[in-house]
């Protein structure tokens, strides 16, 4: 793996809080930011990495989202877009629809601008794509069995994303067999497979950083403790909710995948009609979340956040990593000075 200063990787974030910005300050700082290019479109993700380069010579990493390959009942679709229609009558719908989030256009610009690291969501790409890239390819999984797919094609490094992570499940299936803990899921994960493995899930202190070190991972990757960040394009409307806490659920409500998000209205309405159709719901709920965001409505945004998301600071992205690395140094000095009772 990709050697750092610090074990600390930040999550893409797709969807607004990713940043240049951020992708800059958290390596500068000895970690490994990420930029985002799922929902952008390609020619603004080369000019989103140019903007980091033009801040860092240090290594960063670039996310795509791998298109779907799980068929989606158009019948369930039209009848969900019924529901939402009949209960906000006066809020946008988009049409639903398919579409492969730029993904030829995408590759190429990653082949091209061949950033440290390449990472792959929602699915596994083909072994000839992983070859072909000239980035240290990373793959986002969630069950013991898409670990071992994603080894045998090619990928150099797992991230390996606990059910308690925020946002949408990155495995390759939606199906509930992913909703495995982190701390269980690294365990699984490294009895098969001996590539390196990221970290990710509920991580938000120095402390659980230490923690899945200890259980074998070679850095943890963190989404939700950065969203509070100035550098982090966050809204207003999110970073107020992450700030008063509140209880997470899963739910396809807002796009159609599984993920993890702050409870609020729309989310306690919808998930049980929702149905399994990515990217058709995202499409089809869009409008309607952008005008919750222009207006800072927080009951009808998609407000993704961890299990841990109360741990969440406001504070430098720098400061921030620099704080995780040594409060996890900490922690790991006193568990081995600990005495044996």
């Amino acid at each position: 793996m990709l050697t750092l200063r610090e074990p600390i990787v930040q999550a893409p974030l797709a969807g607004g809080p990713s940043t240049p910005a951020l992708a800059a300050a958290v390596s500068q700082s000895g970690g490994l930011g990420f930029v985002a290019a799922g929902y952008r479109k390609p020619g603004r993700v080369a000019d989103e990495i140019a903007a980091v380069r033009f801040v860092t010579d240090a290594p960063f990493g670039v996310n795509l989202f791998v298109p779907g390959r799980e068929p989606v009942d158009e019948a369930a679709v039209a009848r969900y877009a019924q529901a939402l229609a009949a209960a906000h009558p006066d809020a946008p719908l988009g049409e639903p629809r398919d579409d492969d989030d730029g993904w030829d256009e995408k590759l190429e610009i990653v082949a091209s601008e061949r950033p440290a690291v390449v990472s792959f969501t929602f699915g596994l790409p083909d072994p000839d794509v992983i070859a072909g890239l000239g980035s240290e390819v990373w793959v986002t999984v969630t069950t013991p069995e898409e670990a071992e797919a994603a080894a045998a094609a090619g990928a150099d490094a797992l991230v390996v994303q606990g059910a308690e992570a925020g946002g949408h499940r990155g495995g390759a299936s939606d199906r509930p067999a992913g909703d495995i803990g982190l701390l269980a899921l690294l365990q699984l994960v490294r009895a098969r497979v001996e590539i390196p493995l990221i970290a990710a899930g509920g991580i938000a202190t120095g402390r659980a950083v230490a923690a899945v070190l200890v259980a074998g991972a070679a850095a943890a990757q963190l989404g939700t403790a950065f969203m509070l960040t100035p550098e982090a394009g966050t809204s207003p409307a999110q970073r107020a909710a992450l700030a008063a806490g509140g209880r997470t659920a899963l739910t396809r409500a807002f796009t159609g995948r599984t993920a993890r998000g702050i409870e609020n209205a729309f989310l306690r309405e919808h998930s049980a009609g929702a149905p399994a159709a990515y990217p058709h719901v995202h499409h089809l709920t869009a409008p309607l979340r952008a005008a919750a965001r222009e207006r800072g409505d927080p009951e009808v945004l998609n407000l993704w956040a961890g299990q841990a998301h109360p741990l969440a600071a406001d504070v430098p992205a720098d400061e921030l990593v620099r704080r995780l690395a040594a409060d996890a140094r900490t922690a790991l000095r006193e568990a081995l000075d600990r005495p044996a009772s």
